[in-house]
Parts: C-alpha cells; sequence; structure tokens
C-alpha cells in the first residue's frame, strides 16, 4: 500500500526553499559553483513553480558566467573598465540556464502580483529577477544604455517592497545601489536619470546597502559584497577590511576573499601585510583542485608584485611581474598593468630606455581597457623616471 504524505502549507514549503537558497548560495560564495546550479536544478525540477528557486538559480548562473570571464575582484567593477566583463560569450548551457530561469522568475512573480498587488515578497521577487536581467544585460551582453532603461523597473519594485513593508531592509540593496550609482553620473546624465524616474543620493543609498547587509536574508551576503566595492570607492579602507573579515567568515573556501584582503591592504598603503596576505593566498592557490577563474593566476602575482616593490623587494617583484606577463590571453587593463610595473622596476635598475618602452605599451593597453588611471600614471611616467615613491 503507497503511504501518502500530507501536504505541506505554503509556510512549510517557503521553509524548504529558504534552505534550499541558502545552501545553493553558501556553496556559490564559496566558489563551488557546480555543486550549486545541481542542488537549484534539483530543487527547481521539483517546485518548479517557486520564484525564489528560479531567481537563485539565475543568480548563481550569473555569477559563475562572471567566475569563467574572470570578472572577480573590485577593480572589475570600479571604473568604467566596460572591457573588463566583455570578454567572450558565454557557454550556451549556462546562458540557457540563466534567461529560463530569470524569465520564469519574472512570470512567476507578475502572476503572483496580479493575484495579491500588495504582497511585497511577489515585489521583491520580480524586483530582483528584474535586477538580475539588468546586470545580465550590462556585463554580460554589454549593453549598457538598456540596461540603464531596464533597472529602473527594479528600483521601482522594490521601492515599493519598502512602502509596503518598511522592515524589509533587503530591498535597500537594489533600491540603494541604484540611488548610489545616480549620484556618480555627470551633471547632465543625472538629469536624465532623475527625468525617467531615479532617485538619487550617495550617503541615503550607502545608508540602505549597510542596513541590507545587516538584515537576514538572501540579499544579506551579496549587501557584503556591494560594501567591499563602495568602501574600497570611498577610500574607506578599514571598513573594507572589516567587510571581507566578515566574509571570510562565512565563506573560508573562497580564496578569491584573500586575493581582495591583499588588495585592500594595497590600497590602504599597507604593502606588508598585503604581501603576507597574498603569500598565503598563492600557497593555496597552488593547492587548489577547482577551476581557477580567467586569468586568476595573474592577478595574484601581479598584486603580490606591487606589495613587495613597495617593500623594496625588487628582485622578488620582477620575478612576480614576469609571471603575470606570461598570459598573453589576460585582459588589456591587467597586461598594462603589469607593463606599468615592468617600467618602474626598469627605471629602478637605470635602464630608462627599457622602462619607456614598457611605459608606453601600459599606456597603450590601460587606454584599450579603459582603465584612465594607469594609462595617465603610464603617460606621468613615460616623461618623469620613476624614483620608487607611491
Amino acid at each position: 500500500m503507497l503511504a501518502l504524505s500530507p501536504p505541506q502549507s505554503p509556510a512549510a514549503a517557503a521553509g524548504d526553499a529558504a534552505a534550499i537558497r541558502r545552501e545553493a548560495f553558501s556553496l556559490a560564495y564559496n566558489l563551488d559553483y557546480q555543486q550549486a546550479i545541481e542542488r537549484l536544478v534539483r530543487a527547481v525540477s521539483e517546485r518548479p513553480n517557486d520564484m525564489s528557486l528560479q531567481r537563485s538559480l539565475a543568480a548563481v548562473s550569473w555569477a559563475n558566467i562572471l567566475f569563467q570571464r574572470g570578472a572577480v575582484t573590485v577593480e572589475h567593477f570600479s571604473g568604467g573598465i566596460t572591457s573588463r566583463v566583455q570578454i567572450e560569450k558565454p557557454s550556451p548551457e549556462l546562458d540557457r540556464r540563466f534567461r529560463e530561469a530569470v524569465e520564469r522568475a519574472i512570470a512567476l512573480a507578475e502572476a503572483r502580483i496580479e493575484r495579491a498587488p500588495a504582497d511585497p515578497d511577489a515585489h521583491y521577487e520580480l524586483g530582483s529577477a528584474v535586477g538580475l536581467r539588468t546586470l545580465y544585460i550590462a556585463t554580460v551582453e554589454g549593453g549598457t544604455l538598456s540596461a540603464i532603461r531596464a533597472a529602473r523597473r527594479a528600483f521601482d519594485e522594490h521601492e515599493r517592497v519598502l512602502e509596503l513593508d518598511p522592515r524589509r531592509k533587503d530591498a535597500g540593496l537594489i533600491a540603494g545601489s541604484y540611488r548610489y550609482a545616480v549620484s556618480l553620473l555627470s551633471a547632465p546624465m543625472r538629469l536624465m536619470a532623475y527625468i525617467v524616474g531615479f532617485s538619487g543620493g550617495r550617503e541615503r543609498g550607502l545608508r540602505m546597502i549597510e542596513e541590507a547587509s545587516e538584515y537576514p536574508s538572501d540579499a544579506q551576503p551579496e549587501a557584503l559584497f556591494a560594501l567591499l566595492l563602495l568602501y574600497n570607492r570611498e577610500r574607506r579602507y578599514a571598513d573594507a577590511l572589516r567587510v571581507v573579515g566578515a566574509l571570510q567568515q562565512r565563506y573560508p573556501r573562497n580564496r578569491l576573499l584573500l586575493l581582495e584582503e591583499g588588495a585592500t591592504a594595497l590600497r590602504s598603503g599597507d604593502a606588508a601585510r598585503a604581501a603576507r596576505v597574498l603569500d598565503r593566498g598563492i600557497e593555496s592557490l597552488d593547492k587548489e583542485q577547482r577551476p581557477l577563474a580567467a586569468g586568476e593566476r595573474v592577478l595574484w602575482h601581479y598584486k603580490r608584485g606591487v606589495a613587495r616593490l613597495r617593500l623594496g623587494q625588487r628582485e622578488q617583484a620582477a620575478a612576480d611581474q614576469r609571471i603575470a606577463g606570461q598570459d598573453a590571453g589576460s585582459p588589456s587593463w591587467v597586461r598594462g598593468r603589469v607593463r606599468l610595473e615592468l617600467g618602474k622596476l626598469a627605471d629602478l635598475a637605470g635602464d630608462r630606455q627599457s622602462a619607456t618602452a614598457r611605459y608606453g605599451e601600459a599606456q597603450r593597453l590601460c587606454e584599450a581597457g579603459r582603465d584612465q588611471a594607469c594609462a595617465d600614471e603610464a603617460k606621468r611616467l613615460g616623461r618623469t623616471a620613476y624614483q620608487g615613491r607611491e
């Protein structure tokens, strides 16, 4: 005789979905992307009408695409260096998986809103799914203007969540991120953003993201990663290091957090800490059995080379930059920064001719990668020799 289990209540089903999402996101943030996707694919096949699981599958698929492309550090998402995340088309399987999941999530959320217009969960899921589609357009397809037009809907949906339930601080991640982004636009672009309905406010936007980082939800770790980026941008390096430490406690298998700690320490001027952290990271990298991000080894050696040069360890710095310079497939901005460091080393060795040649290469590569800070420094050092001071 077949035993039948009693049907689950909606609350129990939601609880199951929340546990699955936590498990999958923990795997993904620990860089175990394949396991995370497999867990969500099974869950979606069992619960095809759960909009939160569809949205989660889309989110993890998108993150895996960026990882495979090597878009894994703060530098990839700061400044205006859009070419950093436009290297090659994603795998057809991941692209299909993302598109199917995100469109299904949007359709399910829209249907829920039609039935219950004042349901904050439905508005949250719709805004999150639309926000993911917007990010995909910007970071994978390269359609910046299309992404700006699509972003308005995600912003509106999460503003609506906050109207319906002001306690839902998780909705502040998208709403706050867009407010912060609008505040950084030029005056004409900011006016255009206001005309199409975006609200700005750098301080308010940052505070909303901070509140999202303190609110237990799917968005909490994403908000912490956003703060890592924004605190670096604001030059609040102590706060950025505090956030990266919290993330390392949550996701101890994510070696890229060590890379980010080292890079943040460099920005703060603590080259000794950066070198120690990057030493540990490279040692763990040599033992890593899981896939590396595209160009990841180059980034580790490039950054350690920078730290070593600042500590006066020229031979060790040169060894790191030679390793970093061997990967001709790295993005142009990375190759440009490596050439910049090699130029500094040549200057310190008294070889001005080689140094100016490296600076010229660095300027061209960094301009091609839209890394203006690097290009400007290369141009300056092409005129005035590097003296060993940062």
